[in-house]
């Protein structure tokens, strides 16, 4: 018998990875380019449709493809896979992505929110088997803030496909706009691009060093949101003080989160995170004050809530997006 594999595709913003994936975690192959969203929509799924049939034509010969899965940004309604309009691809709402990527295919695809895949992922290969646990909550820090929530093994989807978009929950009331329609999001105060223009509005404001972070800026027009991380972990007042914000605007939500779930283990992943040492203090300062739960669990004996940086670095979505093909095959042999 020819060893399995899968297909993972990662939708993002920015880029469009692909990659196929030996049943033992293993990548075998792995693509990216540039998501061409100013070509539109149907050239960006062009481009994944033809990444996805070259991988598997390369890889078909050598073992058994067992399905695509697919990982796009939310909100996604399920089953049906249409997008309801997705902050980070403008132009999208209302897009039937499920219908189109199986039109141009030619058969059934596996798909699911990227931060929904990111966290499987790091349930079954990353810091929820370290914990050894069967239940987390993920925030990713990337472009945007995604979020997903695993109990039990499993997604949990909600009523249609679109539970766990904690990137949305308000954190500054009449904040700064958001793609989502609503203003003040967490999106705005903790992802790359938040970084990018809340560290711009530092530069121009009253701090007393705003003065160095302006001349960093000045010598690098073209900064991004892991310069900003460089500059704060250089000493820079100012930089620092922007990650003090994305802390204490993730410990906001952390809270919400904690004392509603009661999970075991939450994780942050994405990009962003790399800049833990830098966010983690505030935002574990701001968990302790407003969490009663997540106090009381420290004082328990043996069920303490762990909050964690991601073991899998920022391509969980896509070895999500791999993985779940395999899981919804078992899924589908324990019904049968």
């Amino acid at each position: 018998m020819k060893p399995a594999f899968s297909i993972g595709v990662d939708l993002g913003g920015t880029n469009l990875r692909v990659a196929a994936m030996h049943v033992d975690g293993v990548f075998l192959e792995t693509l990216s380019f540039p998501t061409r969203r100013a070509a539109g929509r149907d050239a960006v799924i062009g481009d994944l449709c033809e990444a996805v049939i070259a991988i598997r034509e390369r890889h078909g010969t050598a073992g058994e493809c067992v399905g695509v899965g697919i990982g796009t940004p939310g909100p996604l309604e399920l089953p049906a896979g249409i997008l309801r309009r997705p902050p980070n691809l403008p132009g999208w709402d209302g897009f039937e992505v499920r219908k189109a990527i199986e039109d141009r295919l030619g058969h059934a695809i596996h798909l699911d929110s990227d931060a929904n895949l990111a966290a499987l992922a790091e349930l079954r290969l990353g810091a929820g088997k370290i914990h050894a646990v069967d239940s987390l909550c993920m925030l990713t820090l990337g472009t945007g803030v995604g979020n997903g929530i695993i109990l039990d093994g499993h997604v949990w989807q909600g009523m249609s496909g679109m539970a766990g978009e904690a990137g949305h929950m308000t954190v500054v009331p009449d904040g700064a706009p958001c793609g989502c329609g609503s203003r003040g999001c967490l999106e705005q105060y903790a992802s790359a691009t938040a970084i990018h223009r809340m560290a711009t509005e530092m530069a121009s404001s009253s701090h007393p060093r705003s003065g160095d972070l302006a001349a960093r800026m000045e010598g690098d027009p073209n900064f991004d949101s892991q310069d900003v991380a460089a500059w704060a972990e250089a000493g820079d007042l100012a930089a620092q003080a922007v990650f003090e914000e994305v802390g204490r605007c993730l410990g906001l939500v952390l809270n919400a989160l904690v004392n509603t779930l009661n999970l075991p283990l939450y994780v942050i992943g994405g990009g962003s995170a790399a800049a833990w040492p830098l966010f983690e203090p505030s935002m574990m300062r701001e968990l302790r004050e407003r969490s009663y739960v997540f106090r009381a669990t420290e004082l328990a004996g043996g069920k303490k809530t762990h909050v964690v940086p991601a073991a899998l670095g920022p391509g969980s979505g896509l070895q999500g997006a791999a993985i779940l093909p395999f899981v919804e095959q078992s899924a589908l042999h324990e019904v049968l």
